[in-house]
């Protein structure tokens, strides 16, 4: 499993716009219509774009579920982990302070996000 630089938005930023990027790589759509369709989303819900709840609620009507890490060790799981154990499907991983996509146990973001710890994740269909 490993790390994938991949940078979706058009001018190729890196900074805050984490959520945009992660969705437009699950999604397979234009960085561009991806921040339209979570701005909108964002009005509607009197949010900012990049809240868990706005990109959250967007997901779902993307037929994604939402899904808890284990109690077990619910500050330790490191999105490489993540990856290492879900070698398979597509994932939109939520770290404290970002969002990246994983597909098939491989990681896509600007930056080696692996030691960043996963909260919950999405996926959509059966990732088995």
């Amino acid at each position: 499993m490993a790390f994938v630089t991949s940078n979706p938005n058009p001018k190729k930023s890196y900074v805050g716009d984490c959520v945009v990027r992660a969705l437009s790589i699950a999604l397979n759509k234009k960085w561009r219509d991806v921040f339209m369709d979570l701005a909108i989303e964002g009005l509607t819900l009197c949010d900012m774009p990049s809240s868990n709840q706005v990109w959250g609620e967007y997901l779902k009507s993307q037929g994604f579920e939402r899904h808890s890490i284990s109690d077990t060790c619910p500050l330790c799981y490191s999105i490489r982990e993540f990856c290492n154990d879900n070698p398979k499907g597509l994932y939109v991983l939520s770290a404290p302070s970002h969002v990246v996509t994983a597909i098939d146990g491989n990681y896509f973001d600007t930056w080696d996000s692996g030691d960043e710890t996963v909260l919950f994740y999405w996926t959509k269909g059966s990732n088995e």
